[in-house]
């Protein structure tokens, strides 16, 4: 106890107790917190430390990495690597899943993580995170990328840190979404979010509106319909934000409620998305979920969403529960094609413009 305050592992011991195999997979979030806390002096240091700047390297999406992308994505790796908890890994970095060394035994989990999330703002002193999802492996035999490919819903943990002021751990087991902050003095994370609860209904939504030219007509009418604020069809006035850091932005929702959008769009026909749906996607809809939030692609629910590859992408859109019914709503309406485009009420309400005051 923390002045009082319940740390992580006592709290895994109490959620998971009952569990099959419950102190094994407490034991590996307990090696993916020691990766965070490293991470976290990393991310803390920055220019200090020699940890800013990028490398001549790529990872497997063609992205330029940032030399805390590489070292991050280490850190994960050796923290578990070897306490025969995991039968495999999987990440963002790297373009093949990550095989256990033959002096290491296997367990019965398969960890999935994009170990720096939002590195592009790294220089920035932005807030960064780490995202990781934890699904079971079926069987003795060594893991192939088809082992790792189960829909969102088969997670049995699923979390994220960010580090921002202070390094926030934020984990579900299927029992509610909980956060958790490091006390740097002590060296351990405390319980300081106890079951946050998003609201159904939110004044915030989160995207980038330099990519509204690309967007589908439903992503246009919701935005459209928001910026029209009380003079338009919602009747009240909403707030934009865009931090581009995908922990940050579902860390808001948590606290505050909102709504981020990252939709598919036309800008490269190739890509259905822009997030990857494995290791960023399937766990913050799970902490979304967990915390009375909705999360989809536009079209189906994110958690049923069977994957067909580790590094696809999909759109995703996910928050406030009624703000994301809405806009799967003007998906289908506009598949269907019964959508009504979103018109300003200047042209609409006003007598000046109406037909029958014209002449």
């Amino acid at each position: 106890m923390l002045n009082g305050r319940t740390t992580l592992s006592k709290f895994l011991i109490e959620q998971l107790k009952g569990s099959a195999d419950a102190s094994d997979l407490a034991a590996l979030l307990v090696d993916v917190a020691a990766a965070i806390k490293a991470i976290s002096a990393m991310a803390a240091k920055g220019a200090l430390g020699g940890y800013l700047g990028a490398t001549e390297n790529h990872n497997t999406h063609g992205e330029v990495q940032k030399a805390l992308d590489v070292l991050t994505n280490d850190a994960i790796l050796r923290h578990c690597e070897w306490g025969g908890l995991v039968a495999g890994m999987a990440s963002e970095e790297m373009e093949q899943p990550f095989d256990i060394p033959a002096e290491y035994a296997r367990g019965r989990y398969l960890l999935l993580f994009d170990p720096l999330d939002g590195s592009s703002n790294i220089d920035l002193n932005v807030a960064v995170g780490t995202i990781f999802s934890v699904l079971e492996h079926a069987g003795d035999a060594v893991p192939v990328e088809a082992d790792y490919l189960q829909p969102g819903r088969r997670q049995v943990a699923a979390g994220y840190a960010i580090y921002g002021p202070s390094t926030v751990l934020v984990i579900s087991v299927g029992r509610g979404t909980h956060g958790f902050t490091l006390d740097r003095e002590i060296g351990n994370f405390a319980l300081t979010h106890r079951d946050p609860w998003i609201l159904e209904e939110t004044s915030e939504f989160a995207i980038n509106t330099s990519n509204e030219r690309f967007w589908e007509p439903p992503v246009q009418r919701y935005v459209e319909e928001c910026k029209a604020g009380r003079t338009g069809p919602r009747g009240r006035d909403f707030n934009m934000r865009w931090i581009a850091s995908m922990v940050a932005e579902v860390h808001r929702i948590l606290v505050r409620g909102g709504v981020c959008m990252y939709p598919r769009d036309n800008q490269d026909p190739k890509k259905q998305g822009r997030l990857r749906l494995m290791y960023e996607a399937n766990p913050m809809a799970m902490l979304v979920e967990q915390a009375g939030g909705a999360a989809s692609t536009g079209r189906t629910r994110l958690l049923d969403d069977q994957p067909r590859e580790l590094h696809q992408r999909v759109p995703v859109i996910l928050g406030s529960k009624r703000e994301v019914e809405r806009i799967e709503l003007y998906h289908r309406e506009f598949d269907s094609g019964t959508d009504q485009p979103f018109a300003s009420p200047l042209f609409n309400d006003r007598s000046l413009f109406r037909p029958e005051a014209r002449g």
